[in-house]
């Protein structure tokens, strides 16, 4: 099944649950809603009126099987806007690790700048593995990641921990957080100098923001 979990800040989360559920109901008619659901990671309800609006759009059609179970198909216009849609997650895929791969080594430079020779990276995900492979050009050691995800000891190759680092053992930290970036900047300035907490420009992330700390992924 084609993956639409993107970290993509620009498919906006309507595309990603549309394009989810078209390509489950394509993989298998007889999936149900509870599976739908469950691999979007969604609530039932959320998941039921994505697909009564697919159905309403036409791009859907239900048929009853048996013991009271439901069968999904896509129609001609089903398959169009899967395309149209999976296409759109591509190119927007690929222009997010262009642009994350040009402001890494942007970041980088300012961490050179600055002589800031160990960093921290904040959070798991694309962000966090471009930043490692990046670093393999700078005189950098990314000495671990920040992250509250239970059970994970380590990401990319580099140590997490679960808790912000003591500034006397760190430089600075990056956020690499595309899901909740806000909250894992505000969670980072918490505990760390503001100044050290170096964020990417396509994140939006106010530094206005009073910091405090709160549960972040």
């Amino acid at each position: 099944m084609e993956k639409t979990d993107t970290t993509s800040p620009d498919l906006d989360n309507e595309a990603k649950i549309t394009l989810g559920l078209l390509n489950m109901v394509h993989d298998n008619s007889a999936t149900s809603q509870r599976s739908m659901a469950g691999d979007l990671g969604i609530a039932l309800g959320l998941a039921n009126a994505y697909l009564k609006r697919c159905v309403k759009k036409g791009l859907i059609k239900v048929s009853q099987a048996p013991a009271n179970r439901y069968a999904y198909y896509l129609t001609p216009n089903g398959f169009a806007e899967k395309s149209r849609l999976t296409a759109e997650f591509l190119s927007e895929s690929f222009n997010l690790f262009r642009r994350a791969r040009s402001e890494s080594a942007e970041l980088f430079n300012q961490c050179q700048n600055h002589n800031w020779k160990r960093i921290a990276l904040y959070g798991t995900g694309d962000l966090t593995e471009i930043m490692a492979l990046s670093a393999k050009d700078f005189p950098i050691e990314v000495a671990c990641v920040i992250s509250r995800d239970p059970g994970v000891s380590e990401f990319a190759g580099i140590p997490v921990v679960t808790q912000t680092p003591n500034p006397n053992d760190i430089d600075a930290i990056v956020i690499c957080a595309i899901n909740g970036s806000q909250t894992a900047y505000d969670n980072a300035c918490a505990n760390f100098p503001p100044e050290k907490v170096l964020v990417f420009g396509f994140l939006s992330i106010s530094k206005a923001a009073k910091p405090k700390e709160r549960g972040v992924k």
